[in-house]
């Protein structure tokens, strides 16, 4: 046990050693010190690294331990990146990143602690989805949203703003995954069959319309097409792990693809972002403003000076991509540390993804499966649609990278998401309890004896190897009557993915 735990403890050092190299070696290039606050703040943020990780040990200790470790990789690069766009513009954000990684440290690690079983929060599915629709909607309260950027996604608070919509996913995400837990095998039901697609029932089209409706309504009130399409994405991926079936993936596809047909066609800020995509070197299209294509193209270039390994951190001049800290943080990161960084942190992203999805596979619990799934293909969403826009694959949608772009919000939203992913790798991991120890049998006995039901002989205690593991007929009876169906309600069909979930529990080593 003790070499097992160095060796998990020695990837978080080794992620600690590499945030304290970046960090020294960008404030030599360009303050010629470290100075003395920042490193005050890094120890104390490297502090309630290792209080998280000895909590999870102590409150989560079948936990996958590379989550935390990739996460603090990439919260100390992005924050690196911005402290040292910080140096040029003579801003503070960096500093300010730090302490809402210290914030979001807190709140994970009370997670940890509080949030034993997950599967509690499928008790407030209901709640959860009124809670989201409020955050989601909060920003078009008169006097409290905030309109930054052609977006009114933001809440204020003074001089203080938040987005709301970075929490609004968390819950909705818990709602999505209870309700297509409850209503799977209604969901997997097949209708007619076209073109060799076996489509869903008419009927059965009610969820993905109202999805579909709710999302068109966010692009619509808030101008926001990334988080509109995150949802929308969100729960169409959800949709198929809980049915398996592909039909809901194409319908969801043909809606997205009306979706963006539309929104072109209705609104002026999404036409300019395609515009801008499909001519950005375009001299109209690029001087053109709001809408222009100026920051995608010193986007690009920033990337292609970079080069494979950089000009070196503190070298370049990520300052000349506006948003560099934020919104464009990528192409910041690609001008220092070259296309061998980008490949790295892309890495440490599909690293966080697949324990997500290894902890979906393994976990028994159908809701836990949903849950994981959906957080973990919402980060990818993410990551894929940051990437994407600022290197053309698509066009941009407003979103950001996830603990490494500036911003509270996003932070915390998804330091708790990576949290969750923890306590249901625990869940995932933990051994099973073996039902049938020589305790148990022990007191089998006991309880048979007692009701005056006749022992085993002692012919049948050998022949089954040694008297702890002997059953007579009455005790294999009465062990066959252990078993519990997880699901009561009737089904019509299953998916393959949750087929276990209503297949009967049985006693380990009882009547099969």
């Amino acid at each position: 046990m003790i070499p097992r735990r160095l060796r998990q403890i020695s990837l978080l050092v080794f992620a600690m050693l590499i945030s304290f190299i970046a960090f020294f070696q960008m404030f030599e290039r360009t303050t010629g010190g470290f100075p003395v606050r920042y490193a005050v703040m890094l120890i104390v943020v490297a502090a309630l690294f290792l209080v998280l990780w000895g909590l999870m040990l102590v409150f989560q200790p079948y936990a996958s331990q590379v989550i935390v470790p990739c996460v603090l990789l990439l919260t100390s690069v992005g924050t690196v990146m911005i402290a040292r766009i910080d140096q040029d513009n003579g801003t503070d954000v960096a500093f300010r990143q730090l302490i809402w990684t210290c914030i979001a440290l807190v709140l994970t690690s009370a997670l940890i602690v509080f949030l034993r079983d997950y599967r509690a929060l499928r008790r407030f599915s209901y709640v959860s989805m009124v809670v989201g629709l409020a955050l989601l909607l909060s920003p078009m309260i008169p006097g409290l949203g905030k309109s930054i950027g052609g977006a009114r996604i933001w809440i204020g608070f003074g001089s203080h703003t938040l987005q709301p919509g970075e929490f609004a996913k968390l819950f909705l995400a818990f709602f999505f995954a209870a309700y297509l837990f409850d209503h799977r095998d209604q969901l997997a039901v097949g209708g007619r069959k076209i073109l060799g697609l076996q489509l869903p029932r008419i009927k059965d089209l009610g969820p993905i319309i109202v999805v579909w409706v709710a999302s068109m309504g966010v692009l619509v009130l808030q101008s926001d097409l990334g988080t509109s399409l995150m949802f929308f994405a969100m729960f169409v991926s959800m949709l198929y792990v809980a049915t398996g079936r592909k039909s809901w993936i194409v319908i969801g596809f043909i809606a997205f693809a009306i979706g963006c047909v539309a929104a072109v066609h209705l609104f002026a800020h999404v036409a300019y972002r395609v515009d801008a995509w499909l001519h950005p070197f375009d001299t109209v299209i690029y001087s053109r403003s709001p809408g222009g294509s100026m920051q995608i193209v010193t986007g690009l270039f920033g990337l292609a000076s970079g080069g494979v390994l950089g000009t070196g951190l503190g070298q370049g001049y990520p300052t000349l991509t506006p948003l560099g800290n934020s919104d464009f943080i990528y192409s910041s990161l690609g001008e220092e540390l070259g296309l061998t960084g980008l490949l790295g942190i892309l890495a440490i992203y599909l690293v966080i993804i697949a324990s997500g999805l290894i902890t979906a596979a393994k976990i028994k619990d159908g809701f836990g499966k949903l849950l994981a799934a959906g957080l973990v293909f919402t980060m990818a969403f993410q990551v894929f649609t940051v990437v994407g826009g600022i290197t053309l694959v698509i066009p941009l949608t407003g979103l950001t990278l996830p603990y490494m772009a500036a911003g509270g919000s996003s932070l915390i939203a998804n330091y708790v998401l990576a949290g969750l992913l923890v306590i249901m790798s625990n869940a995932a991991n933990k051994p099973e309890p073996d039902s049938l120890s020589d305790t148990f049998q022990y007191e089998a006995m006991e309880a048979l004896r007692r009701r005056g039901t006749p022992e085993p002989d002692v012919s049948s205690r050998d022949a089954a190897g040694s008297p702890g593991q002997a059953r007579s007929a009455e005790e294999t009876q009465t062990m066959g009557t252990a078993q519990t169906p997880v699901d009561s309600q009737p089904t019509q069909a299953i998916s393959p993915l949750h087929a276990q979930d209503h297949e009967p529990r049985t006693v380990k080593g009882g009547s099969q």
